[in-house]
Parts: structure tokens; sequence; C-alpha cells
């Protein structure tokens, strides 16, 4: 597994938002789609609002490779389906990271929505 640099894992999780490109099959990149990311220990990881029935996630899966951009750091990378095992310290890295925008917050903080928490690893 790569991992982050620390000056560009802190960057990217400083940011308020990340815009994401998924692959298709036949490699091209699918247009940006901009989210909330967030930093627990040294990943970082992004949701659904929807779900694993929202489209952009459902792009994510075909090739699971892409390209992201946040706090001047753009990166090609892989999504990795996070285990329920890391969804509490994800959830608190919402609360924190974005806990002012308490009523959209909590659509993040949904079991559907957990189920669809991908790590961004570096490639």
């Amino acid at each position: 597994m790569t991992r982050w640099k620390d000056s560009q894992l802190e960057r990217i999780a400083d940011a308020e938002e990340l815009d994401l490109e998924s692959e298709r099959d036949d490699g091209t990149l699918r247009d940006p789609v901009t989210m909330w990311v967030v930093r627990a220990g040294n990943d970082l990881y992004v949701r659904s609002v929807k779900g694993t029935a929202g489209p952009w996630y459902r792009g994510t899966q075909s090739r699971r490779r892409g390209r992201i951009e946040a706090g001047g750091v753009r990166q090609e990378v892989t999504f990795h389906e996070a285990g329920p095992d890391e969804y509490a310290d994800v959830d608190a890295a919402y609360r924190t990271k974005y806990g002012r925008c308490t009523s959209i917050v909590e659509h993040v903080l949904t079991d559907r929505a957990r189920t669809s928490t991908l790590r961004l690893e570096p490639r």
C-alpha cells in the first residue's frame, strides 16, 4: 500500500472540499464531483450521502481508480472500501471538521452513507 506524503495529507485534509474524478472502463476520467473529505489517522476518506446507490460512488467501482484535487494537490488514487472497523473514526472526523454544518453533516453519518466509505490511497 502506498502512503501519503505528510505535506499532501495535511493539505488535502485541511481543504474544505475535494474534487474526485473516477476512471471509466476505457480509462478516461468522468467529470469531477465536489465533496467533503476527512482525515482519520494517516488516511483520507470520502462518503456518498446516497450510499452505494450514489452516482459518483458507482463510478468509482468500475476500475477503482481515479484522480483527486484538493488543497493544491492533484493526485492519482485508488479507491478502497473502508471496513466497519473504520467507520467510527471517520464519523468522528466528519463531526470535527464539518460539525458547524449540523443539518448537513448528519447525512454523512447514516448507515447508508457509512457503507459507501472509501479510503483514498495515492498511486
